[in-house]
């Protein structure tokens, strides 16, 4: 198939991570350009749209999308308006980098993927960008060879310096773990078929009401027990690590050494702040491949019904959080588009 030329892609939603696309667009990624935005707020995408030359600025995805200087869109906009803007989408027969979560819930999640799979073809790479992190890539080459036998348990550790405000006990599962739970599906090939989640007496740090940290449990349909520690109150840095435990060793990614230094009588390193800082290079590795994969009239990566599976887990989460106990995800059958 003939590649295209420089890909018109459309930004929807101008907040922290829609405006860091636009500069990754313009900055970092070959291959395309930004020739549109689209903000609610009417004055923050003309902002955005004055800072790139041929950009125009919307308010209604729609009007963006029908561009004839459109070529695909990204979807950067909060979850609940992801459903209508992709089937809008699919309506131009547009590609799609949708941030996550595809959407809020699996009862919308399932809509998409219905829609899509009406298409005949996909149309949507989903946000999960810790596949395309340097390390997580490592690891999940390093079990594909089968050397350390087959995986047995998965631990991660997630960290945040302080929850935004407006945040809530279930955000954490939603907003949060939301990653491990793709992380695990990825890594391991499995499918999350349980989640316990168990909860202490909250941090001091901890906003009024939240219940943090939390300590996830996941059960696999390939006999593999997953955990995970949330803590999105930790008071000093970003911290994502894993490690997984397999028949014949382990492996473990994110330990942040790159540089260890020793001054003063004291030595240590630097923990990243926030997920731009530490996953910049996975944010450009997944726009590239986006991008170049568009480029020759393909979609890869992350698909619809991965961001439906999550969501599914989300809602078992949710439920396990409020409730107590084990709940089971719930999850229909496969459509062939997705096998």
């Amino acid at each position: 198939m003939t590649e295209r030329a420089t890909l018109g892609v459309a930004v929807i939603g101008t907040g922290k991570m829609g405006a860091d696309h636009v500069r990754r667009i313009q900055e970092v990624t070959s291959g395309a350009r930004v020739t549109a935005v689209v903000d609610v707020d009417a004055e923050r995408a003309k902002s955005v749209a004055a800072r790139v030359d041929g950009c125009t600025a919307h308010t209604d995805p729609a009007a963006a999308m029908a561009s004839a200087d459109v070529d695909a869109v990204i979807i950067a906009s909060p979850g609940p308006a992801h459903e209508a803007a992709l089937l809008t989408a699919f309506e131009h027969d547009l590609p799609v980098l949708c941030e996550k979560p595809l959407t809020p819930d699996a009862e919308s999640a399932l809509r998409v993927v219905e829609a899509e799979r009406k298409l005949g073809r996909r149309r949507v790479q989903v946000g999960f960008m810790r596949r395309y992190d340097a390390e997580y890539m490592k690891l999940k080459s390093l079990l594909e060879t089968g050397q350390l036998g087959r995986p047995l348990m998965l631990h991660n550790r997630h960290r945040n310096v302080a929850s935004p405000p407006g945040w809530t006990s279930e955000m954490l599962i939603n907003d949060s773990v939301t990653h491990e739970m793709d992380v695990t599906r990825w890594l391991l090939g499995h499918e999350i078929t349980a989640v316990t989640v168990l909860a202490p007496t909250p941090s001091g740090n901890a906003p009024d009401g939240i219940r943090d940290p939390q300590f996830v449990i996941f059960e696999t349909d390939g006999g593999a027990i997953v955990d995970v520690e949330i803590y999105v109150n930790c008071g000093f840095g970003y911290q994502v690590q894993a490690e997984v435990v397999c028949e014949r060793g382990t492996a473990r990614v994110g330990d942040g050494h790159a540089m260890v230094t020793n001054a003063a009588g004291r030595w240590g390193g630097i923990i990243t702040q926030d997920y731009i800082e530490r996953f910049a290079d996975a944010y450009d590795r997944e726009v590239q491949a986006w991008v170049d994969a568009t480029r020759r009239g393909e979609v890869t990566g992350p698909s619809t019904w991965d961001g439906y599976a999550v969501a599914a887990v989300c809602e078992a989460g949710v439920k396990a959080l409020e409730e107590g106990g084990r709940v089971e995800v719930e999850l229909v059958e496969r459509p062939a588009l997705y096998l």
